[in-house]
């Protein structure tokens, strides 16, 4: 009987894994719009798609970026300036590549653009720092989906949005969680409404990967305990904040580098016949933030806490 079972669980397996490796056809006929694309996860999916023969329309923050992504790429690939922050740009982005690819639609859009600090303590935070980070991660990705949705059911194509595993599990303060948690939430009832229409959504959740926005994190962190008030600054300690700066000195040690972990999921939810409703990348997610998530509050609080340093004034 375990032997017919353990034969079944494989033959499972075994389909799984050959469905999973069927593509969509005419790939190289296929646009996909990629948000974010200066640096990081944006910058190596573009270049990553173009040498497999699509049709990438990329969108940078500057002019510097699309210049240097123009360079490194085909004369398929275009190039536009966007801030998703403003819904006038993302206007004339859709514009844009509505007039690029015609009557075909838009088979792919990736909600990649995004930023992470300041990452404190919440109680160091005002509402500004908090809608810096959610207007970009959330709304900005809210908005261009809106935007692009007609073009993108017109091709009957595919929604990728980059979330992270800490919008499963909220380690540190700030406003990324919170607007990952939001993508999270927009990214599950968009895939149930469009499901009708042929439309397959998928969510990124990357673990830690070493990308630009690392590199503001230490003097953000800086900047949020220099104008904290002093009531506030004596609760926490200057011991705390030094522990607390060792720490994220030590992040990107620990990061992974290897990007191209969580491209190959982009890429394989944007081609597969069968695309996944998640792709969690990384061993840190899969092993530990994604177990973490389903855990008990009071469990998975002992685990958190372990991550932040003991106030001053703690009880």
């Amino acid at each position: 009987m375990w032997l017919y079972l353990a034969a079944l669980l494989g033959l499972y397996f075994l389909r799984q894994w050959y469905l999973a490796r069927q593509t969509v056809e005419n790939l190289t006929e296929k646009y996909v719009f990629i948000t974010g694309c200066d640096s990081g996860f944006g910058n190596l999916l573009a270049r990553q798609l173009d040498a497999r023969g699509l049709r990438v329309l990329a969108a940078c923050l500057t002019q510097k970026g699309a210049k240097q992504l123009g360079k490194a790429t085909s004369e398929r690939l275009r190039t536009t300036i966007l801030d998703v922050t403003s819904t006038e740009n993302i206007e004339a982005a859709t514009e844009w590549v509505n007039g690029c690819v015609g009557g075909k639609g838009l088979w792919g859009l990736v909600n990649n653009a995004g930023i992470a600090t300041p990452v404190v303590p919440n109680e160091w935070l005002t509402k500004d720092d908090f809608a810096k980070v959610i207007n970009v991660n959330l709304l900005g990705l809210i908005d261009v989906t809106l935007h692009m949705l007609p073009l993108v059911k017109k091709a009957r194509g595919r929604v990728v949005n980059v979330s992270s595993v800490f919008g499963r599990a909220a380690v540190f303060g700030g406003g990324y969680g919170p607007s990952k948690f939001g993508v999270e939430a927009f990214s599950d009832s968009l895939r149930r409404e469009l499901h009708p229409f042929g439309v397959r959504v998928s969510i990124i959740e990357p673990g830690a990967f070493h990308t630009a926005i690392l590199n503001s994190v230490i003097e953000d962190l800086q900047k949020a305990w220099s104008r904290v008030p002093s009531d506030i600054n004596e609760s926490y300690g200057q011991e705390y904040f030094e522990k607390y700066l060792q720490v994220n000195h030590e992040l990107p040690r620990i990061f992974s580098s290897n990007l191209y972990m969580v491209t190959d999921c982009m890429e394989h939810a944007l081609k597969s016949v069968r695309p996944r409703t998640r792709y969690s990348v990384g061993w840190d997610a899969v092993f530990f933030y994604i177990p973490l998530s389903y855990l008990p509050s009071w469990v998975s609080d002992i685990f958190i806490r372990r991550f932040h340093p003991r106030p001053a004034e703690a009880v």
